[in-house]
């Protein structure tokens, strides 16, 4: 790379740290820069909705890289300061403290948002979401002094949350609109088992039932009416103490839209097999990202630390000059749930065709998706194992045939390991 370079990286995020990290391993010495929204130093976003929770006040946040990694890597991090506007013309930066800076490559790992519910009452004090570690401290705090709490989503974050406040002794009732949790993410095995175990520990579920609004009352110390009450669609009124919503994110890719960069239809900024942005001094990581893959044959944008990160090195590889090729890491993603892990291994397309392997009463089992006899997708309860060993076979775009994997006799561990991949 010349002298002349300025790496620019808007996001400290998984993405946005690995990438700085990335590039200094890669041996980049010229100018490096990263904004970061938040003032504190950057940290693991997946532990807010489980552990931090459920430790309550003695949670402390999980730091991405310790606190001397910045200023050892000589990288230039902008704590509390965001990026405003880009101006792909000059290639300029301008930043919220109205400084501009010059880039010549500059990488967006901006994320996700959380996608409001536009309703009635959204805005109480006592309704939360969980993107940011102060989410996650004041809806901890809440759970201190609260009997009752509504959980609006049966997506991972709610799921998450509920088991982290039942630990804690809180009432959870989940209302989502769909007929069972996690409906688009993991086959119905997967979600039914969890939608019991959650019920074992007495969460309550009201499923196929909306929020069509929040109720107040009295006010908190900011003269903020509270959430008393959660009215459903149906016309039912759960009382909550607190309520988190977890209805889903949308990416974070307004700042690329007004730069006129191109976005993909799931409103991803669309990038190329090298994250290559339509600038091409610009790149995209991690959730705001929509890219090609080749495990999904579609364009995806996916929200997981495994494809952040991967992505970051990708990224930073290129920006380095090393040509990588296209982007083709396997996806993985994981969930904790109280007692029950789940992992997951590719991605699913449909779960017409399926094999169990293992126990489902006794929790511990794997769902082997096929998607016409490829396999795409292997989801694991409580069986890191089998996930080890999915990983290893969807990484070296291998297959087995349904009856093998359904068949406790045969040694999947030794199958995948005739030809490994990395995991």
């Amino acid at each position: 790379m010349g002298s002349d370079e300025h790496v620019v990286v808007v996001g400290a995020g998984h993405a946005g740290v690995q990438l700085v990290d990335s590039l200094r391993a890669g041996g980049y010495e010229g100018p490096l820069t990263l904004l970061s929204r938040e003032a504190c130093l950057p940290y693991q976003r997946p532990p807010l909705s489980k552990d931090f929770i459920a430790a309550g006040s003695a949670a402390e946040p999980l730091l991405l890289r310790g606190a001397s990694f910045f200023d050892d890597a000589g990288v230039d991090a902008r704590w509390g300061v965001s990026a405003e506007c880009l101006l792909p013309s000059s290639r300029e930066v301008l930043t919220s403290t109205g400084e501009r800076l010059a880039y010549t490559s500059l990488v967006l790992a901006t994320g996700a948002e959380s996608r409001p519910l536009r309703v009635p009452g959204e805005d109480l004090a006592g309704v939360f979401r969980l993107r940011t570690l102060d989410d996650a401290r004041a809806a901890s705090a809440a759970l201190e002094g609260a009997r009752r709490a509504v959980v609006v989503g049966a997506g991972f974050t709610g799921l998450e949350f509920a088991a982290g406040a039942r630990a804690r002794g809180v009432d959870v009732t989940l209302v989502s609109p769909t007929a069972r949790p996690l409906r688009r993410a993991v086959s119905r095995t997967v979600s039914m088992f969890l939608t019991e175990r959650h019920a074992l520990d007495r969460v309550r579920f009201e499923l196929g039932d909306g929020v069509a609004a929040f109720f107040g009352t009295g006010s908190d110390d900011g003269g903020r009416r509270r959430v008393s009450a959660v009215a459903t669609t149906s016309g039912r009124e759960i009382p909550a103490d607190l309520v988190v919503v977890g209805v889903g994110v949308r990416p974070a890719s307004g700042l690329a839209a007004a730069a006129g960069l191109e976005l993909a239809d799931d409103g991803g900024i669309a990038v190329d097999g090298n994250l290559r942005a339509s600038d091409p001094a610009i790149s995209a990581i991690g959730d705001c990202a929509s890219f090609p893959s080749v495990h999904a044959g579609r364009r995806v944008r996916l929200e997981s630390v495994q494809n952040a990160t991967d992505q970051a090195r990708h990224a930073a590889a290129v920006i380095l000059g090393k040509d990588p090729g296209p982007y083709r890491e396997l996806p993985w993603f994981w969930s904790h749930q109280g007692a029950t892990k789940v992992q997951i291994a590719g991605l699913r397309r449909g779960d017409a065709s399926t094999a169990v392997r293992g126990d489902v009463a006794a929790g511990r089992f794997s769902v082997f998706t096929y998607d016409d006899g490829e396999l795409v997708c292997v989801e694991s309860v409580n069986s890191p194992a089998d996930h080890l060993a999915a990983r290893r076979l969807l990484g070296a775009g291998r297959s087995l045939a349904p009856a093998d994997a359904g068949d406790p006799a045969f040694d999947l561990k030794a199958y995948s390991r005739a030809a490994p991949a990395a995991v």
